[in-house]
């Protein structure tokens, strides 16, 4: 019974001084309350920026004058056909033009006339993302120009045009529009990991080094209360904490939806209660894994900034782990769900799909985190108990 009464005591005390600390304060308001509206608001930006330039049906075009043909045709597709400006490469290289331009050559006319297929290029930058994205329909458009004078030549020799298209091609797609959402919202499990990690690790740290730095760590551990109720007490603290900002993090998404400014990812986005609460089952294990072993890494540190120093492993490892998904962007690998913040990171995105899960991509991941618990835990009580305090 003295043994939980210690327990709570120190719980208390560590969270009065944990929301006493300004810089604590304002990474729970930044990182876990923002994060989610300023990352959606971010790749809606995105997305909708793609869209007005698809919707504004423009083609930049260097040489109109040279092929009336292809100007006719443009405009009876609606686009309005704009000259490019002269230095339009270097313009398109510094990204201050954001659509890709069509060069026509001199003798484009006459080169149709004899049935030949003259080179019309499309000039864009691979760096510059908005030419990019823009590259791919004007390509469409100058294949659907092509299609057209090929079915005018074969008509005016009599010949059907079901000659060059001997089969007809149908994609059907089998991805929900939930798994479509991720390829532009896939990256919000990374962000809600780093939000719970730098959560958990100013409490970590101010709870052992810092303590050992002021000072009071020395008087606390002469009270008679056992180690590991001590310990159990701080880390109690510091994974509150860090599941506190778990949970703002999670149910951030759901008002932020409400400030999306793409109505096509508005329409495929979709995240409600069901989702917020995977992402809890998912991240509150990760968030009392996450403390322990912050502060399983700064209790040996003297200092707080040597403290920091030593925890950069961890953020280091847990910020580059969820990259294996990216580098490696096959079918996920039953092994990923062993390892701390790369299962996290796949079993949100699973949720973010819309996919089912089973019990066992829930509790590898659960025993993984329990067991990182314990040991970070016990590593700690057992180095105050051992250490001389000095």
């Amino acid at each position: 019974m003295d043994s939980v009464r210690a327990v709570a005591t120190v719980l208390v005390k560590e969270l009065l001084d944990a929301l006493r600390d300004r810089r604590t304060l304002v990474t729970v308001l930044l990182s876990s309350v923002l994060l989610g509206p300023l990352v959606l608001v971010a790749v809606s930006s995105l997305v909708a920026a793609l869209e007005v330039t698809a919707e504004r049906r423009e083609v930049y075009v260097a040489g109109a004058d040279r092929s009336p043909t292809l100007i006719n045709f443009f405009e009876r597709q609606t686009y309005t056909v704009k000259a490019a400006p002269p230095d339009y490469e270097a313009a398109l290289r510094s990204a201050r033009l954001a659509d890709p331009v069509v060069v026509v050559p001199a003798d484009v006319e006459a080169a149709l006339m004899r049935g030949e297929g003259p080179v019309i290029e499309v000039v864009s930058d691979s760096s510059n993302q908005r030419s990019q994205s823009s590259a791919r329909r004007i390509e469409r458009l100058l294949e659907g120009f092509s299609r057209e004078r090929s079915t005018i030549s074969l008509a005016l020799r009599g010949v059907s045009n079901e000659l060059l298209a001997p089969i007809h091609i149908e994609t059907r797609d089998l991805a929900n529009p939930q798994s479509r959402a991720t390829q532009f919202t896939g990256m919000l499990p990374f962000f809600v990991m780093m939000a719970v990690l730098y959560g958990a690790l100013n409490a970590a740290l101010d709870t052992t080094a810092g303590e050992r730095e002021r000072g009071s760590l020395e008087p606390l551990l002469m009270n008679p209360a056992e180690r590991w109720a001590l310990v159990v007490g701080k880390w109690g603290a510091v994974s509150g904490i860090s599941m506190l900002i778990a949970v703002l993090s999670s149910l951030s998404f759901m008002p932020a939806q409400w400030l999306l400014r793409s109505d096509t990812l508005a329409a495929l986005f979709r995240y409600g209660p069901r989702e917020a609460s995977l992402f809890l089952v998912v991240l509150l294990p990760f968030a009392a894994a996450l403390s322990a072993v912050l502060m399983a890494a700064a209790i040996r540190c003297r200092t707080f900034k040597e403290a920091q120093a030593s925890a950069a492993v961890v953020v280091l490892v847990v910020s580059l782990l969820p990259l294996v998904t990216v580098l490696n962007p096959g079918a996920e690998a039953p092994w990923q769900l062993w390892i701390p913040a790369l299962a996290q990171n796949a079993l949100m995105t699973r949720v973010l799909k819309g996919e089912a899960m089973d019990p066992a991509a829930v509790l590898i991941p659960l025993g993984v985190c329990t067991a990182l618990t314990i040991v970070g835990v016990w590593y700690v009580a057992r180095t105050l108990r051992s250490a001389a305090l000095r």
